[in-house]
C-alpha cells in the first residue's frame, strides 16, 4: 500500500536508563514490512512473539482488503465498478469507508475521493510526474465525495462517475493501529508501542521513567529520518504527522509534496512544514493532521471540546514551532535553529 507512507514521527526514549524496572527488561520487539513501509511492534511485560505475529497478521489482512496498489482488494473492487454498479464490502471496510466519506464531505482537507489525483501525480515513487493542467482539470470533477453513494442496509459503495477512485491511504494506518491496540488488549497486553512507519501508537505507562510518561521526538523537517527537532512528554496516546518532506517531487527547480488539494489538483501551499497530532485514537490523528495542515496554522480552541484530542505541534518552513492544546512546558526544543513560540 505504497501511498500510506507517513514516516515522520520518532520515539525518543532511553530504554537503558537506570534503574531499569522489571517490566522494562521484558521488552520484545520485532520488525516487519507492510503498508509500504517498515513496521516495528514492541511489547513490555510477559508477552510472546506470537502476540507480535498476531498483530502483523492483522496488518496483512487489512492491507489485503484496503490496498489500492494491487489489482484486487475490496477497495479496488469498488474502484473498478465506478460508474457501473454498487459493490458490497465487508463490515470493517464499509465502516472505514463510511467514516472517510463523512469526513471528506466536511471539506476540511481530507478527501477519500482523491484517488485519481494521487494516481496522476504518484509523488514519492519512481513513476512520479508533473501533470499538465489539462490532466488535472480532467480529474477535478471526479474527486467529489458527494458522488459516493453508501447503502447501510446492504453495505454497498457506489462511485457514481466513471474514473472515480477512493483512496484510504490517509486514514487506513490509523485505523489499523487502533485495531492492533484492541487485539493486544484482548490478549492482556498493557504496555507497548505500535510503529507503522512513523504512525506511532503508545499503550500504557512508559516502563522506564518513574512518571510513566513517554518522551516522543517530532521529526526535524529537513533532516535524516530519526532526527528530532523537539521532544514532547506525554501520556500514552497516538502520534501522527503530516509533513511536506517525506514524499516530494523535485522538478524544474521546484519541489512538490504529496499532500494534494482536491480543489486545485496541486499540493497544498502554505508556510507549514509539518503538523503532529496527539490523540487517543490513531484514526483521529490521521484525519486531524490533514485538516490542520490545510488550515495552515494553529486553530484557536482546537480540540477543546473533544476529550480524545490532546494537542498538536506545528513546524513552519522558517523553523518556528507552535503548539496547540499541549502544555508548552512539556515541549522541549533540542535542535539548533528552531524556536518555540508561545
Amino acid at each position: 500500500m505504497k501511498n500510506m507512507t507517513n514516516e515522520n514521527t520518532v520515539l525518543w526514549t532511553d530504554l537503558h536508563s537506570e534503574p531499569v524496572k522489571k517490566v522494562a527488561e521484558q521488552r520484545l520487539t520485532k520488525q516487519y514490512y507492510g503498508l509500504g513501509t517498515k513496521i516495528t511492534l514492541t511489547t513490555f511485560g510477559a508477552t510472546t512473539e506470537a502476540d507480535l505475529d498476531a498483530a502483523n497478521a492483522l496488518i496483512v489482512r487489512y492491507e489485503d482488503l484496503l490496498t489500492v496498489n494491487r489489482p484486487e482488494s475490496e477497495v479496488m473492487a469498488v474502484n473498478h465498478a465506478a460508474g457501473k454498479k454498487p459493490v458490497q464490502v465487508s463490515n470493517g471496510v464499509y465502516a472505514l469507508i463510511k467514516r472517510a466519506v463523512e469526513i471528506s464531505r466536511q471539506h476540511l482537507g481530507f478527501n477519500t475521493a482523491i484517488g485519481p489525483l494521487v494516481k496522476l501525480w504518484e509523488i514519492g515513487f519512481d513513476d512520479a510526474q508533473l501533470p499538465t493542467q489539462a490532466e488535472i482539470n480532467e480529474r477535478l470533477p471526479i474527486v467529489d465525495p458527494a458522488q459516493i453513494e453508501l447503502n447501510d442496509k446492504d453495505q454497498t459503495v457506489f462511485l457514481k462517475k466513471t474514473g472515480m477512485k477512493i483512496d484510504l491511504g490517509g486514514i487506513a494506518k490509523g485505523f489499523i493501529a487502533d485495531r492492533i491496540k484492541d487485539l493486544w488488549a484482548a490478549r492482556g497486553i498493557n504496555n507497548g508501542m505500535i510503529d507503522l512507519g512513523g504512525n506511532l501508537l503508545l499503550i500504557g505507562k512508559q516502563p522506564v521513567h518513574d512518571d510513566g510518561l513517554w518522551r516522543v521526538g517530532v521529526q526535524a523537517p529537513k533532516d535524516q529520518r530519526g532526527q528530532a527537532v523537539a521532544v514532547v512528554k506525554t501520556p500514552a496516546c497516538s502520534i501522527v504527522t503530516s509533513g511536506i518532506y517525506e514524499r516530494h517531487l523535485d522538478i524544474n527547480g521546484k519541489s512538490y509534496h504529496h499532500i494534494l488539494d482536491s480543489k486545485t489538483g496541486y499540493p497544498r501551499s502554505n508556510n507549514l512544514a509539518s503538523v503532529t497530532v496527539f490523540s487517543k485514537y490513531s484514526i483521529d490523528g490521521e484525519i486531524h493532521t490533514t485538516e490542520l495542515f490545510f488550515a495552515g496554522k494553529p486553530v484557536k480552541d482546537w480540540g477543546k471540546n473533544d476529550p480524545n484530542l490532546y494537542g498538536a505541534v506545528f513546524i513552519t518552513k522558517d523553523n518556528k514551532i507552535l503548539v496547540s492544546g499541549l502544555d508548552p512546558k512539556d515541549v522541549t526544543v533540542i535542535a539548533p535553529g528552531f524556536e518555540l513560540l508561545s
